[in-house]
């Protein structure tokens, strides 16, 4: 008898991509004030029924803190949903690869 089934054929495992949106957890904590930062603010306006735009600016040092270490693909804010905001320069839209 044979390992890997009756006819000793054995299955090769194949490595697929992850799904858009996934992307590696931040274990050295390179973000964690920006993601704090942001949850306080989602925190303190729970009440409300839309996410006020400062946090949405949060959001942004956020994602683009992950952008810049590596922790996600670099995309378009609009495809992030997150409209482009002139008013906070140090969050530009990064450049996209597609």
């Amino acid at each position: 008898m044979s390992f890997g089934g009756a006819s000793g054929n054995t299955k090769v495992f194949k490595p697929t991509p992850p799904d858009r949106g996934s992307f590696p957890l931040d274990h050295d904590g390179e973000c964690k004030i920006q993601m704090q930062i942001y949850l306080d603010c989602l925190r303190s306006s729970r009440s409300r029924e839309r996410v006020p735009a400062d946090c949405r600016l949060l959001a942004k040092e956020y994602l683009n803190c992950r952008m810049d270490r590596g922790l996600m693909l670099k995309d378009n804010w609009v495809n992030l949903g997150l409209p482009d905001d002139k008013r906070n320069s140090s969050t530009d839209p990064p450049e996209s690869k597609s």
